[in-house]
């Protein structure tokens, strides 16, 4: 097996279609907006947004890992960690736990405080896979957005 390495731009048809299984994993397969396009442009440009690793079985890849760089007012620089995904026909087989451990060594190079990112409360399957590896999963915080309508509702109140 093949160890997780940086994405490529050559790797974002790949990545947008791991991204599109996910959606469909967590009943919102209409939910994805973001193009190759944007993809590209986003990981690759002049001030990336997102670093993202990969990993190839019979060089097709079947897992991701993306950040971000986010900063805490009580710990400072920390890692967000957006998704993490492996394809259906290859999840039960490492791949998740050597994305994870890129992801693990990535931040401790980069010297953050913390690594943090959110799991589907019914997604027990994730969540134990997590608790195994030490990650402390806090259900009593909420997750809280305000998606594009919601900003734009939000600005005309004010």
């Amino acid at each position: 097996m093949n160890q997780p390495r940086l994405a490529k731009k050559e790797d974002m048809p790949r990545v947008l279609e791991l991204i599109n299984e996910l959606a469909i994993f967590e009943k919102e397969p209409e939910a994805v907006e973001i193009t190759l396009d944007d993809l590209i442009a986003d990981g690759f440009g002049e001030q990336p947004k997102f670093t993202c690793f990969v990993i190839e079985v019979l060089q097709k890849v079947e897992g991701l890992a993306l950040v971000y760089p986010r900063y805490s007012t009580w710990k400072g620089v920390v890692l967000h960690l957006e998704d993490l995904i492996v394809s259906q026909s290859q999840r039960g087989k490492g791949l998740g736990t050597l994305l994870l451990d890129e992801i693990v060594k990535y931040g401790k190079q980069k010297d953050v405080k913390r690594i943090s990112w959110e799991v589907l409360d019914w997604n027990e399957p994730a969540i134990k896979f997590y608790e195994t590896k030490g990650a402390k999963v806090m259900r009593d915080w909420n997750v809280v957005q305000l998606n594009k309508e919601g900003i734009e509702n939000y600005l005309k109140q004010l």
